[in-house]
């Protein structure tokens, strides 16, 4: 059986993507296998009826890892099969979702499944844009409606000043990106910026915005590309249409609840309020209209009026909810030192939201070890974010994590992240969680500002604090309002979510997602001017709290001390079949980690005895020379010599020759086992053996015998053997 597959391809950054159609996965509405460098991903999307009535679009984007496409098998023994999808691959999932749900028909209720199947890395392209590219490209090539295409580029910036044009370049493969002070992700369609989000080193907000408009430029190849491909696919996209009885509902809905919503939006300010006032409304319109429509159809209308409402407030009125101004930050509550127990601890909460922040540190033993198709890393950084139903007043099901929750800790994390200090510095793993108590707007901003303060209350040695704000805007095409410090309904609501923190000096992460089309130039500049200015307001509050970390860590923080020896020393220190290292942790009660390459954490809860530790192991792995003068306790006695040791582990001989003054018949006579004596090392051979001497400290020691030393007589004098007796005759 043969397929018609069709092939695209363009030079991107050096390499060559393609997107092919036709061969795999024909029952799918669109399937297209996108390859970049030796990187292949396989995207799929597929559409059916909904199962349910809903007032929203269910899609759903799954980003699958599958740890063959980097030759790799699973490491557990007993578990081959992979299970639930990691971190990264949820956190893939979302940066497509992102970038392809404002795309599809605002009335559009078929339930949408992407798929991308990651089945080859190259260990240099990224899988997660050519995952976005695919999906974009099976979307364009399907009957799905969808008014796309979209593409995504990644940027990266070399971190030498003085160049221009300040030396961005597309699609760093990871090994550049180590070199690279910049870290984002551009996904635009043919005349909009959808998506941004990335890390940075303290840039500036007019860098960030041209490495913005850089990906956005680079984007337009891609476009094409798929664009083209779609053309020669041919396929028409299905016609829908909105239900009749759904205009009827929302023009009764409007009329009958509009007015009273604008008055509901203009004149209350508390969330709570506003929340138990729309109730009683729409607990009226569900009785008015009961038998006329369905509840969750009515509820779904309620829900665009509401937005249509605030959206008149701001756009025609220049109003906020709350009342605020446009550039206002809500009241700031700030605390830091919260617990009694945790290393650090901090209360942050803007408005009516509060997030709790705890800091632990541990040995550098509890990382977090990775498995993926790059295979395995560590991760001695480690951000949590937990929403709680009743953060929102609500009744809810708790477990674990899901996609918000792990996206906000990501967003978090990779705030602070580059103003970690080196495990050089601070050997430690440090895990932040992030509990947040109450909610109304930018709690992932919060968990950012309130993860500054508990590791600065934690005594973590960070580079700089670092804040952050959630920026929105609304506007009708014609009129922009740029809002600071959106509050939930304002997110809703809004046309524009973005999310941006760094420190004084600069930016450090930023997230936004878009919803309109040709957000001007102007306008983006004005809302990095409004976010650098209330950040830098949040931080001046916050270091009024805590100004820098704390010069000591807490008490109940785990002592841990670092030090690296010699490779080849590894083994003195482990000793046959770990006897040695088990030794030095169970004499002074801590926990060693032994690396690679010679770098050692030794933590404990008591400093006295990490020191201790410490010390054993310089002492085990220094060099002895000659002259050095040690306290020695005799482990064996020989008819030559004792063997003393004079560093855990390490012994050196004391040849009878060397034990006193004079001549010395029996070792036994001058030493036992266990005794304890100064020793003067006098040699040390190419294979490292120690010769030491005792009697070169006593008085006396070191004169030259000159004469034959008197043996006496009678049973004690020595017997010699004549080389002409019977037995020693030649």
């Amino acid at each position: 059986m043969t397929r018609k597959i069709i092939k695209k391809e363009i030079q991107l950054g050096g390499r060559s993507l393609s997107l092919e159609y036709g061969e795999l996965a024909a029952q799918a509405n669109g399937a297209v296998l996108a390859r970049y460098g030796e990187t292949v991903v396989l995207a799929t999307a597929t559409s059916a009826k909904p199962r349910v009535e809903a007032d929203f679009l269910p899609l759903t984007v799954d980003y699958i890892e599958r740890l063959y496409a980097g030759g790799r098998i699973k490491g557990s023994r007993f578990v081959k099969r992979e299970g639930r999808p990691s971190d990264e691959a949820i956190l893939a999932g979302r940066i497509i979702d992102r970038t392809i749900r404002p795309l599809f028909p605002k009335d559009f209720r078929d339930e949408v499944q992407i798929v991308l199947t990651v089945l080859s890395v190259d260990l240099e392209n990224d899988p997660v844009i050519l995952g976005l590219v695919g999906a974009a490209a099976a979307l364009a090539c399907s009957d799905i409606p969808w008014a796309g295409p979209a593409a995504a580029v990644r940027v990266g910036r070399k971190s030498e000043e003085g160049s221009s044009p300040k030396n961005f370049f597309l699609n760093p493969t990871d090994p550049e990106l180590v070199f690279s002070d910049l870290d984002l992700i551009v996904s635009a369609a043919a005349k909009e910026v959808l998506m941004v989000e990335g890390g940075a080193q303290e840039i500036t907000e007019e860098d960030l915005l041209e490495a913005i408009e850089f990906g956005q430029a680079g984007t337009a190849p891609i476009i094409k590309l798929i664009n083209d491909l779609a053309d020669e696919v041919g396929v028409k996209k299905k016609e829908f249409e909105v239900d009749e009885q759904i205009k009827h509902l929302r023009e009764d809905l409007s009329e009958f609840a509009l007015a009273p919503l604008k008055k509901i939006v203009e004149e209350t300010a508390s969330k709570e309020e506003f929340k138990e006032k729309l109730e009683t409304l729409s607990e009226e319109v569900f009785k008015k209209y009961e038998g006329t429509y369905q509840k969750s159809q009515m509820a779904g209308a309620m829900g665009e009026l509401t937005k249509k409402a605030v959206r008149e407030l701001v756009i025609v009125d220049g109003k906020r909810v709350d009342g605020r101004k446009l550039d206002e930050v809500r009241p700031l509550y700030i605390r830091a030192g919260v617990l009694p127990r945790t290393h650090g601890s901090a209360i942050f909460q803007r408005g009516e939201t509060q997030v709790l922040t705890i800091a632990t540190l541990g040995s550098t033993s509890l990382e977090q070890l990775i498995e993926g198709t790059a295979g395995e890393e560590t991760k001695r950084y480690i951000h949590h974010y937990n929403f709680p139903p009743f953060s929102t007043g609500e009744v809810g099901r708790m477990g674990s994590p899901g996609r918000r929750e792990i996206g906000h800790s990501a967003l978090a994390e990779r705030a602070l992240e580059r103003m970690i200090p080196p495990e050089e510095k601070f050997p430690y793993t440090i895990l932040l969680v992030s509990e947040v108590l109450s909610s109304n707007g930018s709690t992932s901003m919060a968990s950012t500002c309130g993860s500054s303060l508990a590791l600065m209350d934690a005594g973590v040695p960070i580079k700089a604090p670092v804040s952050g704000v959630a920026m929105g805007l609304f506007t009708d095409g014609k009129t922009f309002r740029v809002l600071t410090d959106i509050a939930g309904i304002e997110d809703q609501c809004g046309d524009m979510d973005f999310k941006i923190a760094g420190t004084e000096k600069g930016v450090t992460a930023v997230q936004m997602d878009m919803k309109v089309e040709g957000l001007p130039h102007k306008v983006m500049e004005e809302a990095l001017e409004h976010a650098r200015r209330a950040r830098l307001h949040i931080m001046e509050e916050m270091l009024k709290v805590i100004g820098k970390p704390r010069e000591k860590l807490s008490k109940y923080a785990p002592k841990v001390v670092f030090l690296k020896i010699p490779v080849e020393k590894i083994g003195e220190v482990i000793g046959p079949g770990g006897k040695m290292i088990k030794a030095i942790t169970e004499k002074t009660e801590t926990m060693m980690d032994v690396g690679d390459d010679g770098t050692i954490n030794i933590s404990g809860q008591d400093e006295a005895k990490v020191n201790e530790a410490k010390k054993i192991v310089e002492d085990l792995t220094r060099e002895i020379t000659v002259g050095e003068i040690f306290d020695g306790t005799v482990k064996r006695v020989t008819d030559f010599g004792a063997f003393v040791e004079i560093l855990p582990g390490k012994d050196g001989l004391v040849h009878v020759s060397e034990l006193a003054p004079g001549y010395v018949e029996r070792v036994s006579d001058v030493v036992a086992v266990d005794d304890k004596f100064k020793v003067k090392v006098i040699g040390v051979d190419d294979q490292g053996r120690i010769k030491l001497s005792k009697k070169a400290l006593e008085p006396g020691g070191d004169e030259v015998r000159t004469r034959r030393p008197d043996f006496g007589s009678g049973e004690h004098r020595p017997r010699f053997q004549s080389r002409y007796s019977p037995r020693g005759r030649r």
